[in-house]
């Protein structure tokens, strides 16, 4: 840490300026690799140093006072061709290693040829990653964040207790996850009476999920971002706190897979230019079997965040941070 940056650990400045580096310092570790396309690893790690380093701009924002070619906005733009890169690795590798062994020789056949085509894909996408990495603004970014941590400037709320602002600075965001209109999909409620069906068949969250409503992908998106903010801070809280936050991986994780799974059913199909069942009948079940099984998954989840408990329980952990600040 720099000499002029805030030295005193009970006060949000100082957790600012550490996230900062910690997340800018991971994100350009892996540059070289990724623009060498030495390892999907490095790739992946990249990306999620961007997505970590953003998130902490934002969470902290009161507290420092960035150059303007550092706003979010900007790290978020490079971060997205990241993630097309990376997008078509998690493709290739779940179609490659996990359905291409398990289909009969004839649906193999055919899966080899959509794999060459994303090969190619894969290529121009790793071409578009190289020159953003090489080209001014990426460049820019990464010169004005450099040269804000030998020269950190901080915001009015920069000296305010660390303690004393967590809550403010969690609960909107907690709360805001919890109103998301997803969480009643598939759930009756009357009467203030929440009743929900575990035992629903195949075809009726079939039903479900078929819905062209956006409503639980866009669920996955703002838990990824709750987690990656409480994430900042587990420092000052105890083991309860680390538990919401493992629900809120799980999540994003079991509505990450069935959205993945009908991105890779919707990018079959426009390759092959058929129906995926008739092209692809065992692929195309197997990943329907998958969809049914995590929506049961995704079911519980629901079903605990849906009890006012447990999200009175969460708030009071918010609201009393539990390990104090030497």
């Amino acid at each position: 840490m720099k000499t002029n940056s805030i030295s005193d650990p009970k006060v949000f400045g100082y957790w600012a300026y550490l996230a900062i580096e910690n997340h800018f310092q991971k994100t350009i570790k892996h540059e070289t690799d990724v623009i060498k396309d030495k390892d999907p690893e490095a790739l992946h790690q990249m990306r999620v140093g961007m997505r970590r380093l953003r998130t902490a701009i934002t969470g902290f924002e009161r507290a420092i006072v960035l150059p303007k070619v550092a706003r979010p906005d900007k790290i978020g733009k490079i971060a997205r061709k990241l993630g097309k890169l990376r997008d078509l690795d998690v493709l290739l590798d779940t179609l490659e290693n996990q359905y291409l062994p398990t289909l009969p020789t004839s649906e193999q056949k055919t899966l080899k040829k959509v794999l060459a085509t994303l090969h190619k894909h894969r290529q121009n996408s790793l071409e578009i990653v190289q020159e953003t990495l090489h080209d001014k603004p990426y460049q820019t970014l990464k010169k004005g964040l450099q040269d804000w941590l030998e020269e950190p400037k901080y915001g009015s709320f920069a000296q305010l207790s660390i303690l004393d602002i967590l809550p403010n600075l969690l609960l909107p965001i907690v709360s805001q996850l919890l109103l998301h209109p997803a969480w009643p999909v598939g759930v009756k409620i009357e009467n203030g009476e929440i009743e929900i069906n575990l035992d629903m068949s195949p075809e009726s969250v079939m039903d479900i999920l078929s819905n062209p409503d956006e409503d639980l992908h866009d669920l996955r998106k703002q838990a990824k971002g709750v987690r990656y903010q409480m994430e900042l801070f587990t420092e000052f809280y105890n083991s309860n706190y680390q538990d919401y936050i493992k629900d809120i991986k799980a999540i994003q994780g079991i509505l990450g897979q069935i959205q993945d799974s009908f991105v890779l059913a919707e990018f079959l199909k426009n390759i092959l230019k058929a129906d995926l069942t008739v092209e692809l009948p065992t692929l195309a079940q197997t990943m329907s079997s998958s969809r049914y099984e995590l929506w049961q998954e995704w079911q519980k989840l629901q079903q605990h965040y849906l009890n006012p408990k447990t999200i009175k329980d969460l708030y009071k952990v918010i609201l009393h941070p539990a390990i104090e600040v030497s």
